[in-house]
């Protein structure tokens, strides 16, 4: 997840991870539109084999090496804070050492610039990454999953050196990689030899064509199918992925829509908008790219969103409902 575009739409995502290893996405709201469901219950099988990933307060515990091929990771976000994960493969060769002297300045200079309200300059000063910065590609991982909470999400790796990473802001803007959510992990060689779930509902997410599912959803255990129709850099130079979260009684879309956006000052920040309950989902994947994720719906308004600035008017934005019948 190469032009120089693409550089820039990774900047911030795998940046952050980096300096971990330096340091140790009031208008009138829109009624949903609630669309009568026939609710069947269906048996919907738990994953077999599982990749256990815990955070506790503000790190990831779970394997330092883990096969290639597909993959289900558990990831059980037992702290306070929302988290997700993110998968980077680095391009082979690159080290800590070139992450330390080749990406840590550049992250630290543009980021300050963007904190002192100066984005333009901020992104100007990303320029100065290196080269090889544009071959580190986005894997996948969970999309945004609330305190007390798991998401399941399952994608095929390939063999190579990743940094898994969270970089969700506390509540003063420091990122969660700064506090310890990076972690190096060696994909082998060696295949899983899983299989891919068999999908109860088959999502498409496209930049272009937004999010799209051709039948209505229902109430119960679900697993979702993610298909990656096209990727590309977005307003705050990151790809689309897709979240799911419920909302209860009362909460704006429009916060969550501005929320979604981390250059946006107060975006990607604890807290996280009221009436918002993030439910898991699939992240950043290259285009042609497919992942899975596991949710037991009740019945209520749902939202699958991505992390990226205008999404509603992108069709990145779409809420639905799940009824009780």
């Amino acid at each position: 997840m190469t032009c120089l575009k693409t550089n820039y739409s990774k900047i911030v995502i795998s940046l952050v991870g980096i300096l971990f290893l330096f340091n140790c996405k009031n208008e009138k709201k829109n009624p949903v539109t609630e669309t009568e469901v026939l609710v069947v219950e269906e048996t919907v099988p738990e994953p077999e084999k599982v990749i256990n990933v815990i955070t506790k307060s503000m790190e990831f515990i779970c394997a330092d090496t883990i096969p290639s091929g597909w993959n289900t990771f558990k990831y059980q976000n037992q702290s306070n804070e929302t988290h997700f994960f993110l998968l980077d493969k680095y391009p082979e060769g690159k080290t800590e050492e070139n992450a330390i002297t080749e990406i840590a300045p550049v992250f630290g200079e543009g980021m300050d610039l963007i904190n002192e309200g100066k984005p333009e300059e901020g992104f100007a000063a990303f320029g100065k990454l290196p080269a090889w910065y544009g071959d580190i590609v986005f894997s996948g991982g969970t999309g945004l999953i609330a305190p007390k909470h798991t998401a399941i999400t399952t994608v095929k790796l390939d063999p190579g050196y990743y940094i898994m990473e969270c970089y969700v802001k506390m509540p003063n803007g420091k990122f969660h990689t700064l506090m310890g959510m990076a972690k190096g992990i060696i994909i082998t060689d060696e295949d899983s030899g899983n299989s891919p779930p068999e999908p109860t509902v088959e999502i498409t997410l496209s930049g272009e064509e937004g999010i799209s599912f051709p039948t209505p959803i229902k109430k119960g255990k679900q697993i979702f199918s993610v298909f990656v129709k096209d990727q590309k850099p977005h307003e705050n130079y990151i790809w689309h992925d897709i979240n799911l979260v419920r909302l209860d009684q009362g909460a704006s879309i429009e916060a969550l829509e501005s929320w979604m956006d981390w250059s946006d000052p107060k975006g990607l920040i604890t807290p996280v908008p009221e009436g918002c309950t993030f439910l898991g989902g699939v992240n950043d994947m290259p285009a042609g790219s497919k992942g899975y994720f596991y949710v037991d719906l009740k019945p209520g308004k749902y939202a699958f969103i991505s992390e990226v600035p205008k999404s509603k008017q992108k069709g990145l934005l779409k809420e639905f409902v799940v009824f009780d019948n």
